[in-house]
This record gives C-alpha cells, sequence and structure tokens, in this order.
C-alpha cells in the first residue's frame, strides 16, 4: 500500500516536527524535537524512489554512521519509533544529533567573511576537520564529498566544534583500495575524481585543501569562477607547489606559490599553511599529502597540520604604531627573550616596555613566556597582548594604516570604472573586507585603551592601599608625640618645683629640652596632608576619566558605514551577469572613504583619552616612591621616638633604685630638734652633679663631711616631705 505523502507539520507522539533543515539531491533533513525532555534529532529521509545503485549508497551511509564515534563526525542516533512511520518508502530513516550552529558554507556566505575567515576559526577548522578526516581514514573509509556543505557546527561547552557529515558517497576502503566510481560536489574533487580515474585516500586530503584555502582567503583555489571541467585543462600543468590560479581580464591564467591577499592570517601562520595547502593541492595524488612517516604511520601533510596546531605563538598589539606583532615561542623561552625579539621590531627598549594583558595586569618577568598563550586559544584576533612604551604618555603616531589591496586601490583612483560584474564582485568583497577590518582595528585598540585604563585602576588600588597605609603610621607617630611632649612638659614642671631645694641638673635639663625639639621637629615629619591632597585630586581626575564619553567604544559610526557596505555587496550578488553587465563603484568608493575618515576621528580621540590615563597612570607612579619616603621618615621618627622614651623610663627606673638604696643611709636615727634641718636636706652649698656612667644616670651628692651618695631627684621631694612630717 501507498504511503501518504508527508506534511510539513506532521508529528510523531511526543516528537514535534520543527523545520526543515536541508535538502540534498534525494533526500531531506527535518529538526524534531521531543516536547518534555527538549531534545533534537536531525532527521534524514529519502524523499525519491532509488535506483538499486542509489539504495545501496543509502544504506551504506546509514551503515557507516552507526559504526563511528568521533566528536568531529557527527553521531547516529536511535530513530525513535513514533518517527518511523514518516518514511515515504522501505528505505530506513536515518536519525543524527542536531547541530544549531549551522554549516561551514553559512559561515562562508557571510559578507565580513568574503576575504577568508577570522584566524582562530581557520585554525579551529584545521584541528577539527583534519581530526575527523584522519579518524575516518583510521577506520578505512573514504569521504569522497568532503565541501562546507558538509561540515556543521556545534557548540559545546561554549567551544564551536566542527562536525563531518554525509557519508553518502563514503567509501569503505576493505571494497578495495582503488575506486572508480561516480561521486560528489565537482568544485571540491580531487582531479582524479571528476576524470573517472582510480582514487586513494589522497582525494580527501585535495578537498580539505581546497576547503582550507577558501576558508583562508574567501574563494576557491583555482579559477573558481570556472567548473573544473572548464579549468583542469589549464591547471592540470601547475607547478607541484602552486595553491592558486587567477585568470586576468586579458585571459592569462597566473599561478602562485603563496596565499594571496587579502587575508586574516598573522605572518607566523602565512608560511605553515601555505606549506600544508602544497601538500594537500598537489595534482599528482601518489605525490599528494607527502611521504608517510614510518613512525607515526602519518602522511606529511597531517605531521604539518599537527605542527601548525602545536604552535605558541604570541600576538603583541603595539599601541604605539598600531601595528600587530607575532612571535612563534621557542621550548621554555622566557619572557625577557621575548622582549629582546619586541625591541628588535618595534625599538622599544626592554626596561621601557609594558606588556598588558586585556585585564590590565602586567605579565609577571618571573614567569615564562608562554603566559602570553592561553591553552586551547588560538589565532591573533582571539587573544592579544598589548605593548605600550613606559617613556612616553603621548602617542603621536604615525600610525600603521591597514593595507588597501590593489584591486580595491584601482576603484578608489576610479570609482566611475566600468567592470564586469564578475570581476566588481570580488573587488567589493575586497572592498566589504577592508571597511569591516577598520572597525575590528579600531576595536582592538579601544580594548588596549581599555587595559590601559584597567591598569590605571589597579595601579591606584595600590596608591589607596599606600595612602591608607601612610596615614594609620602618620597618626600613629602623632599619637606618641603628643605623649612624649606632654611627659616631657610634665617632667619640665616637675623639674622646676624641685629647684628650692637645691636640686639641679643642667645636663638632663639640656637633654630633655633638646628632647622636647626634636619632637617638634617630627610633628611635621607626621604631617601628609599635602600628599593626601595630591592624591585626592588624582582620584577625582580618574573618575573623570571613566566617566568620558570617549571611556565607551565611539565605533557606532563605523558600523553604520560597515552595514551600508554590505548592503550595496548583498545587492551587487544579487545582479545577473546576462542583465547586469557591469556597473561603477561610487557608493562603494564612498562608504571606503568615510570610514577611513570616521576611523581617523575615532582614533584621534581614543589617543587623547589614551594619553590621559597614561598621564594619570605616570603620576601615581612618581607619587610612590615619595610616599614610601615619607613612610620611611615616619617609621624612623617613630623608632627614634621610642627610643627617647626608653631611654628616659630607663634612666627613671635607675635613678629610683639609687633613691631606695640611699634613703636608708640619710634616714636620722636620733629625733632631731624641731626645726632643725633633716639630714636628707642637701646641706648648704651643695650640687647635683648628673654623670654618665655606662649610659644610665646617676646624682651625686658633693658636701663637707658627707660621703658621697647616689640621689633620684624624682624621689628627693616624697622622702623629703615624709621626713619633714615626721620632725614636726
Amino acid at each position: 500500500m501507498e504511503k501518504p505523502p508527508f506534511r510539513q507539520n506532521q508529528n510523531c507522539g511526543d516528537w514535534e516536527l520543527k523545520e526543515r533543515l536541508g535538502m540534498g539531491g534525494f533526500a531531506h533533513v527535518y529538526l524534531y524535537q521531543h516536547r518534555e525532555t527538549n531534545e533534537k534529532l536531525a532527521v534524514k529521509m529519502c524523499r525519491l524512489e532509488l535506483t538499486p545503485r542509489n539504495k545501496d549508497r543509502w544504506s551504506r551511509e546509514i551503515q557507516i554512521m552507526k559504526k563511528l564515534n568521533h566528536i568531529n563526525v557527527v553521531t547516529a542516533r536511535d530513530v525513535p519509533e513514533e518517527v518511523t512511520h514518516i518514511s515515504l518508502n522501505d528505505l530506513p530513516l536515518l536519525a543524527m544529533e542536531y547541530c544549531s550552529r549551522g554549516d561551514l558554507r553559512k559561515m562562508l556566505s557571510k559578507p565580513e567573511n568574503c576575504c577568508g575567515l577570522k584566524e582562530s576559526e581557520v585554525l579551529s577548522l584545521i584541528n577539527d576537520v583534519g581530526s575527523g578526516i584522519q579518524y575516518l581514514h583510521k577506520n578505512k573509509i573514504i569521504h569522497r564529498d568532503l565541501k562546507p556543505e558538509n561540515i556543521v557546527l556545534q557548540d559545546i561547552s561554549g567551544k564551536l566544534v566542527h562536525k563531518i557529515i554525509d557519508l553518502g558517497y563514503a567509501k569503505d576502503l576493505d571494497q578495495g583500495s582503488l575506486c572508480t566510481s561516480f561521486v560528489g560536489t565537482l568544485q571540491y574533487l580531487a582531479p582524479e575524481l571528476f576524470e573517472n580515474k582510480p582514487y586513494t585516500v589522497t582525494v580527501d586530503y585535495w578537498s580539505f585543501g581546497t576547503m582550507l584555502f577558501e576558508c583562508s582567503c574567501g574563494f576557491r583555489p583555482f579559477l573558481h569562477n570556472l567548473q573544473p571541467v572548464q579549468w583542469a585543462s589549464k591547471v592540470r600543468n601547475k607547478g607541484p607547489k602552486d595553491i592558486m590560479a587567477v585568470e586576468e581580464l586579458n585571459g592569462e591564467v597566473k599561478f602562485s606559490t603563496q596565499l594571496p591577499y587579502p587575508n586574516n592570517l598573522s605572518r607566523t601562520l602565512l608560511k605553515p599553511m601555505e606549506a600544508l595547502l602544497q601538500l594537500m593541492l598537489n595534482w599528482d595524488p601518489v605525490q599528494r599529502g607527502g611521504r608517510v612517516s614510518p613512525e607515526s604511520k602519518k602522511p606529511l601533510c597531517f605531521e604539518v597540520l599537527e605542527q601548525i596546531l602545536s604552535m605558541k605563538v604570541v600576538h603583541i598589539l603595539n599601541m604605539t604604531t598600531a601595528q600587530v606583532h607575532s612571535f612563534q615561542l621557542t621550548a621554555d623561552e622566557n619572557l625577557h627573550s621575548l622582549q629582546k625579539r619586541i625591541e628588535a621590531e618595534t625599538k622599544i627598549d626592554v626596561a621601557n616596555q609594558e606588556l598588558l594583558q586585556e585585564t590590565g595586569v602586567s605579565l609577571d618577568p618571573r614567569k615564562p613566556a608562554a603566559q602570553c598563550v592561553l591553552d586551547g586559544v588560538r589565532g591573533w584576533d582571539s587573544y592579544i597582548v598589548y605593548l605600550f612604551d613606559k617613556s612616553i604618555t603621548t602617542y603621536s603616531g604615525p600610525f600603521s594604516a591597514r593595507q588597501l589591496s590593489d584591486k580595491v586601490h584601482t576603484i578608489v583612483q576610479d570609482a566611475k570604472k566600468q567592470l564586469p560584474l564578475v570581476v566588481l564582485k570580488k573587488i567589493w568583497g575586497e572592498a566589504v573586507s577592508y571597511i569591516c577590518g577598520l572597525k575590528e582595528d579600531y576595536s582592538r585598540l579601544f580594548q588596549g585603551q581599555r587595559a590601559a585604563m584597567l591598569s590605571l585602576l589597579r595601579y591606584n588600588t595600590n596608591l589607596t592601599r599606600c595612602k591608607n597605609n601612610m596615614f594609620g603610621f602618620s597618626q600613629q607617630l602623632k599619637a606618641k608625640l603628643d605623649f612624649f611632649k606632654s611627659s616631657i612638659q610634665y617632667d619640665l614642671e616637675k623639674y622646676s618645683d624641685q629647684m628650692h631645694y637645691g636640686i639641679s641638673s643642667e645636663k638632663m635639663l639640656k637633654a630633655w629640652q633638646e628632647n622636647e625639639e626634636r619632637a617638634a621637629a617630627f610633628a611635621q615629619v607626621a604631617e601628609v596632608n599635602h600628599l593626601d591632597d595630591e592624591i585626592l585630586a588624582l582620584h577625582s581626575e580618574i573618575v573623570e576619566l571613566q566617566r568620558s564619553p570617549y571611556a565607551r567604544r565611539q565605533g557606532d559610526k563605523m558600523e553604520q558605514l560597515e552595514e551600508k557596505a554590505i548592503e550595496l555587496y548583498k545587492q551587487l550578488k544579487m545582479k545577473s551577469p546576462e542583465t547586469d553587465m557591469s556597473t561603477d563603484s561610487t557608493e562603494m568608493v564612498k562608504a571606503i572613504i568615510q570610514t577611513v575618515q570616521n576611523q581617523d576621528k575615532v582614533l584621534k580621540d581614543l589617543y587623547t583619552h589614551l594619553s590621559k590615563i597614561l598621564i594619570s597612570k605616570q603620576k601615581i607612579i612618581d607619587l610612590f616612591p615619595r610616599i614610601e619616603k615619607t613612610l620611611e621618615n615616619i617609621k624612623d621618627a617613630d623608632t627614634t621616638v621610642m627610643q627617647m622614651q626608653i631611654k628616659r623610663q630607663r634612666e627613671f627606673w635607675h635613678l629610683l633604685k639609687i633613691a631606695c638604696v640611699s634613703g636608708a643611709t640619710f634616714l636620722p636615727q636620733t629625733q632631731e630638734a624641731p626645726g632643725a634641718a633633716s639630714s636628707l636636706s642637701p646641706p648648704p652649698g651643695s650640687k647635683l652633679i648628673e654623670e654618665l656612667d655606662g649610659g644610665e644616670s646617676r646624682v651625686v651628692h658633693h658636701a663637707a663631711g658627707v660621703p658621697d651618695q647616689d640621689w633620684s631627684w624624682t624621689k628627693y621631694e616624697t622622702l623629703t616631705d615624709k621626713l619633714k612630717k615626721r620632725n614636726a
């Protein structure tokens, strides 16, 4: 009995049809979602009656998919029983994991990618698809139809992962190492396949190399406007290292061993990428991929691929010139070695280099240079270190401008020049890439300004901490000085009170007066108001920098111009060569010029604001040694005051000891007559002289007929009062 036609709104139990994901030569792929668990499945269904040969292909794809298990190959799932009845014929359904980020063709079709993907995206593709291909080959499977449409993307834990799909044309090598069946899409096929010649796994190398070239530059490597049957004869005799062929307006075909400009690859990646493509795009299928290593059992192309992925590269944005420098790190290279290489390229002395991460944290000179490289993060567009010259605070250029491609320069020189539509599409694509690049250049420089601001705030935090520390020590010193001065003043008052008993010590009095003067001088050390005022003014300055409109991105106008250029490019792509033979570039050139002018303006504002940030930072740096010196003075004064106080206390306690011992010698043995002078009173003409013996104060009483005795003048008043009361 014939099954009813498939309905677009057909649901299957708890599985709800959400949308059609894609359509192939004889199959559709639909997205189903479970109502309760929200699980999603991509269900592939054959929509046509197939020939026995294609039925075999369909069944083989399902068999192959079910036996594979690799993160970079899409995973087959069990078909839910409720869904099985949607099949339009007796061929089984294929259920697969759903990859929500679309396919690689969708990425390449974005106007901003018309000159290639970002470096980080290219490296991610190399890693994922390279790993998937090696897994298939290890399992003796040739894909035979690798192309951007058969690479889908999935977000796994915040990371974009590429997965190989559509193994319908895949061939199991167990069926014979040489195959001669018709397969795949011609644009990405190796020459031996569309020429219907025997082939091996190297056909996948060619397809992979073609994809890598397109992802790096935005177009296929060999006469991309022609079909393979048209360009094969022109490219057949290319050199073994030629990776590109373009046809000039005069019909001449030019070959190149290098990747064309513009592209988004850094200097350190260009040569290794060219070496990889030279191996993969060799016309000779036997030589393609390079020799197989007897140790790793891998062809040379995959060894080069792994070398590319294992490279540790640090990307430095020189904020003084707006130029990006890339350095491949050697094993265990230290930061000083990297800085010497930076000095050689930028002419900024190592001593004047400040290398900041995006967070505003300076690189640690004690750690290896690899601290600039984040694990799992590749590409200069993903992570960059910002270089500042500490010897200057005002950056005035000259700044490195983004290079304009020769083709775009042609239309800028003559916007009215009439060019064939197919040529104009390529030029306008490069123009869009240039405008997008200008916006991205500004964004990177703004991130550098932001890193400088974050660094300033870190310095400001340290400044506040130092200020609070200084203020705390200052207050402690003031408290000790107040106590010390009060103590001396009290002692001086008591000294004066004792003078009528005839007790005096010129040395001690002089010492106390000198200590009082020193304490008064230390009071000036404790004053930090002048520094406090400077720091408060600097804090206010930094707050104003944070509030400034230039502390926020000013690229809105450039974004609008980017959108305008993209829209112009889309409109041009929709034109047909048959109806629109040629057109001029007036509007696109206007967008280019306006973007350049706007970038000049926002960069001028950015660098003016950046210079203010750097000036404020330098003020903080200049304050640190002054605060440190003030702290040293406060601590020295504090120590001296404490030593002075301890010395006085030690003298007092020593004199008290003497007074206590000597008191018994002078106590009268008999009752004296009322009004008679006490034997403890110093006889007329006596004198108390202070001597320094071993650093301790001693008071010696000299009188006729009275033996020498030690006295503590501080205790004299108390003893005299007691004896006077007894005699009374």
